[in-house]
């Protein structure tokens, strides 16, 4: 069961968070700011309410999990979000990186493959303050063309390799970040597509992130 009840409390802790992801090197004002407007509590079953502010990963079932507040952040601050802007997440999860998103004002379309993950998000009260995030239960190889072309792509789990078909989604000139699975470790990876599809590369640092698989588990 979520708590959807915010107190002093909270947002004590969640200040203490940001400052630890401040001085972890995240400089985006913006991220920050969002990241602090979003109660990650929201996301986690009531069990977890007294460390959903910890820097670190917690299980949300189906073998998955809500991503360490420093790996969302960044994530999102690879992907310079401008609002208004379409971005295509794969791995809604809990949808704690979709809210995210739609806070700093973007349009979010949010694929996940696990379906009672999915009938979760179906569920949960608090996506009623985000209009602009469309859910949908699919294979996040596969994107979603009907909505294409994305300016971002995000990827939430170790991919294998870069999808094509994502980044045939992508607008010229788009970013799509993602961890590319190397021998087990995984390491975040930012394109931007190029004219005629290829796309430049630049490397960061490692994380850890469950796969990415290919079809829906239903």
């Amino acid at each position: 069961m979520r708590i959807l009840e915010d107190t002093y409390q909270h947002k004590g802790l969640r200040k203490k968070l940001i400052d630890q992801l401040r001085a972890k090197g995240i400089t985006s004002a913006l991220v920050l700011e969002a990241m602090y407007n979003v109660p990650r509590h929201f996301f986690l079953d009531s069990a977890f309410d007294k460390i959903a502010y910890e820097d670190r990963a917690f299980p949300i079932g189906q073998d998955q999990t809500i991503s360490q507040p420093y790996t969302v952040a960044y994530q999102t601050q690879l992907l310079n979000v401008h609002r208004s802007e379409k971005i295509l997440e794969i791995g809604t999860g809990s949808a704690y990186q979709a809210c995210i998103l739609a806070e700093m004002g973007a349009w979010v379309f949010t694929i996940e493959r696990q379906r009672k993950l999915f009938d979760n998000n179906k569920n949960f009260s608090y996506k009623a303050k985000y209009p602009n995030i469309k859910f949908f239960y699919g294979d996040g190889f596969e994107g979603l063309p009907t909505f294409a072309p994305f300016n971002k792509i995000l990827i939430t789990a170790a991919a294998p390799f870069v999808p094509p078909k994502l980044v045939e989604q992508l607008k010229i000139g788009g970013l799509m970040v993602l961890p590319v699975d190397e021998d087990g470790k995984q390491r975040m990876l930012r394109i931007t597509k190029k004219v005629g599809g290829d796309y430049d590369e630049e490397w960061f640092d490692y994380f850890s992130f469950v796969p990415m698989l290919k079809g829906k588990n239903g």
